[in-house]
């Protein structure tokens, strides 16, 4: 066990052990622990493995700043265990593993490092002969979670919110400012991605309480604000125009809509570049101040320190304060530059190299064991390299890179601090203010007074009257090494822990031509991976000045853009808000026992269940009665607009195929809607009430666009003409069999006679006392009414109806029992039968085209597309043998080897006897022509080209009563 004895503030419950596996075995740790602290304080330090190489990662930041362990459960991929929370009964492992965490099969990479070099992949696709080779071995090796097939849909709200002064960054500069706008009478939202307040000033110490003792005073004043609302275990994902921030927490995003921001982002601590600078063991300096004080984890037993700044030798001094051996502080300045910052453990038996540089870490078992330092020589060259420090810990403190991404989105601009060697804001626009490390400020004190500049000049900003704005000048002393890279003949040497991108690979790209830090960043795939370039970004700019010989700020840095953290796809698209809608008939349908299938937003009777009968026997016995006596089915989810004015008939003309102008009053026709470019998009039935009155339907999915593209084109042609959309205010029944009229006519005070109201005619009366539009079609190849009436009444006529007809043996039927029955008479439905492609002719629905008119939409593409042969043509057929297995709608038919159509509907036909349906086939493909459809399994059945319609050619029982 690696854990330390109490600490004061210390994140964890000692009382509540959390039981967990990781890799197949059981492991301890405590309520507060992340993954990584778990595992750390139970020995292990190998938690996953690199990405391109697999080589054996263990803690780096852990500060969600690198991915090395990056961990699944089950369904839940990709998760950070630096920063997530330890929970009881996880089952974790580790990604991009085969075998497991320690004896990665895929380790052999590591050893073949030397012929993968930089742009591997994309010099492989160059090659034609070996493009498919490649493609399938870069499938089968990249990657990092595992997506599962049985993954539960997982929502995540999403909510609105609003404050005078949004402040990112809970640290001692976040905590001040925020502090001084609420006094100032600002409301103020605070936003920080850890679970507690307090940021660097409750970890780094030096070994002293106080700056602890004045970060949690800070952390208090903050609680007791009442002004002051706080997103913990947030983080701010990026930064859109006018201040609006979406702000990511683990069960929600909320936009947050702010008047004034401030950055107090901080800096993230960088990596050194060294040999072996990824074996575990080796870490940041921050990071093991973070184990210590927040989960009392003690990061190792011998310590050895690289250092260039005061922040490393204060992280030395929280190790020995807590009884960890520090062997050595390796320090890359000069003697004379270091002595201040070695005067601070003088008492405490640390020896400081300064003026050297560690060149290689050494690894036993795939852990750190020593390290090997050298003299540093001029130009950052490692001089003599034959000292050794045995250690099974090396802690980076040479340097960090402002946290300066929101900034950049926000439109800040940044100039480079020689001094500093940091980037730090130069030109802040409107509304927007920084403060503390991310300007160029690190002392505890002056952070706190640079966040109360910030804090009292947002609220200026808002027009509120400040006084005493303190000024606060940014560090004297140098926070970042300049140039913390070394080369090693043997590589091995990683800039980028993502994506195992050695310092040979940036010389290699920049050798290749890609010397511009936006081109390198595309070729070399740096700050690409998970972490964005947090612990990289900083190190690539270095090298690539060095490289070109000029300053680092003359290389710029890369472009900043949302999201700054990645964000889970299940935020980004919410709770999926999908409204579904029910026709006012729900309630008989329920009554009935109808099962429903959502068709759109609409909740539409598939079937109605009956006691005894499976699905496929309810269906067939519902079109059984709708071909013998008579159904009834609720069509009330068809859009249905109505359309008066001058230009009525003129307005059809130009929108559908067909004609409409000349129609007779009374009478309906059908109507088939094209796009410019040919292709069916929509149809439905138009009758003609008026002179300038006409009311058509259209299909249940196209409703809304059919209607918002006709208002559109009336206003595009300035036509007098005026729509309605009725579809939530009609209800609609169709009501079909040879039986139907003998239901319908004692309810109706309209004749029903056939010389009255004959077959393609449209009538108005009134249905058991409600005013309806009766139009009398025939989709389902049966004597039948279609009849519309206000929604509030349709359940009246809809019970009155079933009144009628129960004598009869009427039943309701339901949209499957519908396809069928349509599929007998050869009916198209669009959007199945027809996809994005698909036009009149190819759909065999030319007689729907009026080409000789003078203009409709799409008339001229389907000119182009007549004038050249048909490739394919929607075609009836059976299959050969209706007892053996049946395809489904997309099978594929095949002839001679080539794909040369599709199915595209098919059922088993009770009316028939036989398994029918429709398909995209050959034009020339002669009737009673035998042709191939492959299944799934890839069993290929033999079906048969048959003439349409399949039921009742003539039309008859449309027409007349049956005997």
């Amino acid at each position: 066990m690696m854990r330390l004895p109490p600490v004061p503030g210390e994140w964890i419950d000692r009382t509540q052990p959390i039981n967990f596996e990781f890799e197949g075995k059981p492991y301890q740790g405590l309520a507060g622990d992340v993954i990584s602290s778990a595992l750390l304080a139970c020995g292990v330090k190998v938690l996953g493995r690199s990405f391109k190489y697999h080589r054996p990662r263990g803690v780096l930041s852990l500060a969600n700043a690198d991915v090395n362990a990056m961990m699944q459960q089950g369904a839940l991929l990709n998760l950070r265990a630096d920063v997530t929370a330890v929970q009881e009964g996880m089952r974790l492992h580790a990604v991009n593993t085969v075998g497991g965490v320690t004896r990665d099969r895929r380790r052999f990479l590591d050893l073949l490092s030397p012929v993968l070099p930089v742009g591997f992949y994309y010099k492989a696709f160059h090659s034609k002969r070996w493009f498919l080779t490649w493609e399938r071995m870069f499938r089968r090796f990249t990657g990092l979670g595992e997506v599962m097939a049985d993954t539960p849909r997982i929502t995540t709200a999403k909510r609105y919110d609003f404050c005078d002064v949004l402040v990112i960054g809970g640290g001692p500069s976040g905590l001040s400012a925020a502090l001084a706008a609420a006094k100032a009478g600002c409301k103020v939202a605070l936003v920080d991605d850890g679970p507690r307040l307090g940021g660097s000033g409750l970890f780094n110490l030096g070994g002293n309480e106080a700056n602890r003792l004045a970060a949690m005073e800070l952390v208090e004043r903050v609680a007791e604000q009442a002004n002051i609302k706080v997103y913990a275990n947030t983080y701010a994902a990026g930064y859109y125009a006018d201040h609006w921030v979406p702000l990511v927490e683990a069960g929600r995003i909320t936009k947050m809509r702010a008047r004034v921001v401030i950055f107090a982002c901080g800096a993230i601590e960088q990596p050194t570049v060294f040999r072996n600078n990824d074996l575990p063991g080796v870490m940041l300096a921050s990071a093991a101040q973070r184990l210590i004080y927040r989960y009392a984890i003690a990061p190792g037993k011998r310590a050895v320190i690289l250092a260039a700044n005061r922040d490393a030798y204060q992280a030395a001094l929280d190790l020995r304060k807590h009884d960890i051996e520090v062997v050595g502080i390796v320090d890359l300045r000069s003697k004379q530059e270091c002595i201040g910052d070695a005067a601070l453990v003088q008492n405490q038996d640390i020896d400081v190299y300064a003026d050297s540089a560690v060149y290689e870490a050494l690894a036993t078992r795939g852990e750190l064991s020593a390290v090997r330092i050298g003299a540093l020589q001029k130009d950052a060259e490692l001089g003599s390299k034959g000292h050794t420090l045995p250690c099974d810990l090396l802690l980076m403190g040479t340097g960090w890179a402002p946290t300066l991404n929101l900034l950049y989105q926000a439109g800040a601009r940044m100039q480079f601090d020689a001094h500093l060697s940091q980037f730090v804001p130069m030109q802040l626009p409107e509304g927007i203010f920084a403060c503390g490390r991310s300007n160029g400020i690190y002392g505890f004190n002056s952070r706190y007074l640079d966040g109360q500049r910030a804090g009292l000049q947002a609220a200026e900003y808002l027009g509120i009257h400040v006084t005493d704005v303190p000024s606060v000048p940014r560090d004297s002393a140098r926070q970042s090494h300049p140039y913390p890279v070394f080369k090693h003949p043997r590589g091995k040497n990683f800039v980028d822990f993502d994506e195992d991108l050695q310092l040979k690979d940036f010389e290699d790209a920049a050798q290749e031509g890609f010397d511009n830090i936006e081109l390198m960043k595309r070729f070399t795939t740096v700050g690409m991976g998970p972490s964005q370039g947090k612990h990289s970004n900083m190190n690539a700019m270095r090298i690539l000045a060095r490289l070109r010989g000029v300053h680092v700020g003359e290389i710029g840095s890369t472009t900043a853009r949302p999201m700054f953290h990645p964000v889970p796809m299940a935020h980004l698209a919410g709770r999926a808000f999908t409204p579904e809608r029910s026709t006012p008939l729900h309630a008989q349908h329920i009554a009935l026992g109808a099962k429903f299938m959502l068709a759109g937003q609409w909740q539409r009777p598939e079937y109605y269940a009956c006691v005894g009968t499976t699905r496929e026997q309810a269906i067939c016995e519902e079109v059984q009665t709708v071909r013998n006596a008579v159904g009834l089915i609720d069509v009330s989810t068809l859009g249905k607009i109505e359309l008066r004015g001058a230009d009525a008939g003129a307005f059809l003309e130009r929108v559908y195929g067909g004609r409409y102008a000349a129609m007779k009053i009374g009478s309906i026709r059908y109507g088939l809607m094209i796009d410019e470019s040919g292709v069916i998009i929509d149809d439905g039935v138009i009758a003609r009430l008026g002179e300038q009155h006409y009311y058509f339907t259209t299909t249940t999915s196209g409703a809304a666009m059919v209607y918002r593209e006709l208002q559109r084109l009336a206003a595009l042609w300035q036509s007098q003409v005026m729509l309605v959309n009725l579809t939530g205010m009609c209800g609609a029944i169709n009501l079909a069999g040879p039986l139907s009229r003998k239901v319908l006519a004692p309810l109706c005070d309209a004749s029903l006679d056939e010389s009255e109201f004959p077959y393609l005619a449209v009538r108005t009366a009134l249905v058991a006392g409600v005013p309806a539009k009766l139009l009398r079609g025939g989709f389902v190849g049966e004597l039948g009414y279609e009849i519309h009436v206000p929604a509030d009444g349709l359940a009246h006529v809809w019970d009155a109806l079933y009144q009628a007809g129960s004598s009869m043996g009427l039943r309701a039927f339901g949209v499957e029992a519908q396809r069928v029955l349509r599929l007998e008479k050869g009916h198209l439905i669009v959007g199945q039968d027809t996809d994005g492609l698909t036009n009149p002719m190819e759909a065999d629905a030319a007689w729907a085209m009026a080409m000789d008119k003078p203009f409709f939409v799409g008339q001229r593409s389907l000119r182009i597309v007549t004038a050249r042969p048909s490739q394919q043509r929607l075609r009836g057929f059976r299959l050969k043998d209706s007892s053996g297995p049946r395809p489904l709608e997309s099978h594929l038919v095949i002839a001679q080897g080539d794909i040369v159509g599709r199915v595209t509907s098919v059922a088993w036909s009770p009316t028939l006897q036989q398994v029918i349906g429709l398909a995209l086939l050959p034009p020339d493909l002669p009737e009673h022509a035998e042709f191939a459809i492959r299944l799934s399994d890839g069993q290929m059945i033999a079906a048969v080209v048959t003439a349409l319609p399949f039921y009742d050619p003539g039309n008859a029982r449309q027409r007349e009563v049956a005997a």
